[in-house]
């Protein structure tokens, strides 16, 4: 899942927010030096990870793009599962998702004191382009895959990626309706043991 996913996932709690959207810039035992409230949701990060790549669904999404992206084809569909994330009147009815990007960032501004550099760095970016209300929009993911490419090593094509996105779309929306209520009860699942 990508960050929009994650800020969706933690359900309104501000320090699993927090720990949540980190999570990809604290590694391994550095979570130690956040606080318990923090760290529950860099846990969180990690199962959801965890649980999205190896769910049945995602590999059948991830078939997409393994042949030209191998390994990459993970984070891939992580970026694209937001969009649908974005687009979804379920759970973001009317004008809905824009106030909750607006609340996302006012929250995770509250926890400045705690981001690691780059995440900071990362999200100054993230929120004077809105990235999170841009994901609803197919050009704002390929942005995304764009920057995904140009930071890997292995690979250097984000065309194809972008182009394989829009090529198999209808598939792709369906993965996501058919993950993405497996992933939500989950995580509500290891929230109530986090919490316990």
């Amino acid at each position: 899942m990508n960050f929009l996913a994650h800020a969706y996932l933690s359900f309104r709690q501000k320090e699993i927010l927090a720990g949540n959207m980190m999570s990809d810039f604290v590694k391994g035992n550095a979570q130690y030096d956040f606080p318990e409230s923090i760290r529950k949701g860099i846990i969180l990060h990690r199962k959801i990870d965890e649980f999205t790549d190896t769910h049945v669904v995602t590999q059948r999404a991830k078939e997409v793009f393994r042949p030209h992206y191998r390994l990459y084809s993970a984070p891939i569909v992580d970026i694209i599962y937001d969009h649908y994330l974005a687009n979804d009147t379920q759970i973001f009815p009317g004008n809905t998702l824009y106030q909750f990007t607006q609340t996302t960032y006012d929250t995770l501004e509250e926890f400045a004191v705690y981001m690691p550099l780059r995440f900071a760095q990362m999200f100054a970016y993230m929120k004077s382009e809105n990235w999170l209300w841009n994901y609803r929009k197919t050009g704002g993911i390929e942005k995304s895959l764009r920057g995904l490419i140009r930071r890997s090593t292995f690979v250097s094509d984000s065309e194809t990626a972008c182009r394989l996105f829009l090529e198999n779309y209808n598939e792709l929306q369906l993965c996501y309706d058919a993950f993405f209520s497996d992933v939500k009860l989950f995580t509500k699942q290891q929230l109530d043991i986090l919490n316990a």
